[in-house]
């Protein structure tokens, strides 16, 4: 068995554990397999993304939706928050669907093809986003699923799909490679979003102005 596909049968976090801990490792070596699994990861899903483009069209789709919806569930929760709040500062209409202020229901309600639903699906695999990215895809919008796996849910309904090598040396699947994606998306969308410019400077004003940070002691002292 590879070990891509070992990493894949063992499902669970408790499976990982098992497989992946020992009680004879010390702090140092559990330290550099991490370290070197997580760098092995990153590498190969930014090799996947110069191959594919999809980074690139996923950028595009979203510039050119009318509003862009952003959701996870889970682990995938934070994923999806890190990326609104990145999107925010350049762009209007960012929705994070996080089930209190903005529900599935009510994103669902008025979907438009002009509409875009970005979602985080890693396993295992929240029945909630899927079916949250099946009706939206039903309901006309546009579909870009980051995910783990060519074969994960909701691949073959989605107009962009970015896969994410999430293996690692940990009981936990790594973060890294699905972080850095965000933030490569991010940079892509924000760098052609017309006004992302002007809407920094507003924000910085505001925030100045809304007491939101402590001082900044460099520039205090060059004051």
């Amino acid at each position: 068995m590879s070990e891509e596909d070992l990493n894949r049968s063992l499902v669970s976090p408790r499976d990982r554990f098992g497989n992946r801990v020992r009680k004879n490792l010390s702090a140092a070596t559990m330290q550099e397999r991490v370290v070197t699994s997580d760098t092995r990861a990153l590498a190969d899903t930014y090799a996947r993304l110069d191959e594919s483009g999809a980074a690139q069209q996923a950028a595009a789709v979203v510039l050119g939706a009318r509003r862009r919806f952003i959701a996870g569930e889970g682990k995938s929760a934070a994923y999806a928050l890190l990326l609104a709040t990145d999107l925010s500062a350049t762009l209007s209409n960012i929705h994070l669907i996080e089930g209190r202020a903005l529900t599935p229901i009510v994103a669902l309600t008025d979907v438009r093809e002009t509409d875009v639903l970005i979602v985080f699906a890693m396993r295992r695999y929240s029945a909630e986003v899927i079916r949250l990215g099946r009706l939206f895809h039903e309901a006309g919008g546009q579909l870009i699923c980051i995910t783990d796996s060519e074969s994960a849910p909701l691949v073959d309904l989605a107009n962009v799909v970015i896969i994410v090598d999430t293996g690692s040396a940990s009981y936990a699947d790594s973060p890294t490679p699905v972080v850095a994606v965000a933030h490569l998306l991010s940079t892509l969308i924000s760098a052609s979003a017309k006004g992302a410019r002007r809407r920094l400077t507003e924000r910085d004003r505001l925030a100045q102005e809304l007491g939101l940070y402590e001082p900044d002691e460099e520039a205090l002292s060059e004051n």
